[in-house]
């Protein structure tokens, strides 16, 4: 029996997040999801008049050609995903995982070699098409969300069939105040960080780029974070499982990482110069997604959270930093997971996850659901 809960979905995606016009050509890239949300969208995408290319992938077969990859093979592989890339005018991309960590036994070096050489597909997808990534619910991720299967997908299509309409004036306003703001300060339980947003400007995120979504993104002038970070939120990264990550900063410059996994962390951000700056800073506002899930498309959208990106900067609201990584790391600032504060110019902005200034209460949880007005 066909799931209308799809074609729901495949709608907002088509719609409200790549706004596909006729005649435009979009690229369905689907991994580990079902046939059938991959045909919703193909009917989505026709039903505007725009033309659908699809790809599949498993995660077990992405694994093996990981293992034995060569530059070579890569080389090819990257100029040819560049070209279809070229081609297109938009990119929705549906990410399952059976398993999170089915890359985990990769070495790290093939996995920087992966990365390197498909970064110019990356970075064209990102710069030159419109698009939207999104997870797929799979029992997997019901576990690490500590729900059942049925449970966790009610709750997904809730979150990503939102009216994100709703958080256009919220975000707008804190996209002005953004803009013009010099000095931040992030303050919390293992945290006191310092740095500068000044002339970096910001971008708005309501369904647009990500599903779920729910944030503001800006970055730090590249050398001027000082200070230390530690992050609430486990993370998967290359398939690998980190708790408990602390950053300490010198002029803009990661100088010392620890976590459970503290060697292969430093690993990683060795991977290249740029991986030991700071790439983005965002707040995150979701008013559906509370509890972390090692989903980073979930978990760095939580109410009340804010994260912090070594590695690889956008182009717009970047600092030109560059890197193979792009690690979000998360922190959130409710009471429930020990409270915290973000500070602008010497003002108050969030506090505990709520947000202070009155045009910037439109994104605390009450008024996104339609407690509040």
């Amino acid at each position: 029996m066909h799931d209308p809960r799809l074609d729901k979905l495949a709608d907002v995606l088509t719609s409200h997040s790549t706004k596909l016009k006729s005649g435009e050509k979009v690229l369905i890239d689907i991994f580990d999801a079902t046939d059938e949300m991959a045909i919703s969208l193909i009917q989505a995408t026709r039903a505007r008049g725009a033309i659908p290319f699809v790809q599949m992938h498993h995660a077990r077969v992405s694994r093996e050609i990981a293992l034995g990859a060569e530059k070579a093979q890569l080389t090819i592989a990257s100029s040819v995903e560049l070209a279809r890339m070229k081609k297109m005018d938009a990119y929705i991309a549906v990410r399952g995982s059976h398993n999170i960590t089915e890359m985990s036994d990769v070495p790290d070096e093939k996995m920087r070699l992966i990365s390197g050489a498909m970064r110019p597909v990356m970075d064209w997808r990102i710069n030159k098409t419109k698009w939207v990534v999104l997870r797929w619910p799979t029992p997997a991720m019901a576990q690490q969300a500590q729900m059942s299967t049925p449970a966790f997908e009610d709750f997904y299509f809730k979150v990503c069939t939102l009216d994100y309409s709703r958080m256009a004036p919220g975000m707008a306003a804190l996209k002005a105040l953004m803009d013009s703001t010099d000095k931040v300060q992030l303050k919390g339980p293992g945290t006191d960080l310092h740095f500068s947003i000044k002339g970096i400007g910001s971008v708005t995120c309501g369904g647009d780029r990500n599903i779920p979504d729910g944030e503001v993104f800006s970055c730090p002038v590249k050398k001027s974070v000082e200070g230390f970070v530690t992050f609430n939120v486990p993370s998967i990264y290359q398939g690998q499982a980190f708790d408990g990550v602390r950053l300490e900063f010198s002029a803009g410059k990661i100088v010392n990482a620890s976590s459970n996994n503290t060697s292969a962390l430093n690993r990683i951000l060795d991977s290249d110069e740029g991986a030991r700056y700071i790439g983005e800073f965002a707040l995150g506002f979701n008013p559906h997604i509370l509890h972390p899930m090692r989903d980073i498309l979930f978990d760095e959208k939580i109410a009340g959270s804010f994260h912090f990106t070594p590695g690889q900067a956008y182009k717009t609201a970047g600092n030109g930093n560059t890197s193979r990584i792009h690690w979000d790391m998360v922190c959130i600032q409710r009471p429930d997971c020990g409270g915290g504060e973000v500070w602008f110019d010497g003002k108050l902005i969030r506090k505990d996850g709520l947000f202070v200034p009155t045009a910037l209460k439109k994104l605390n949880p009450d008024y996104l659901l339609g407690k509040a007005k």
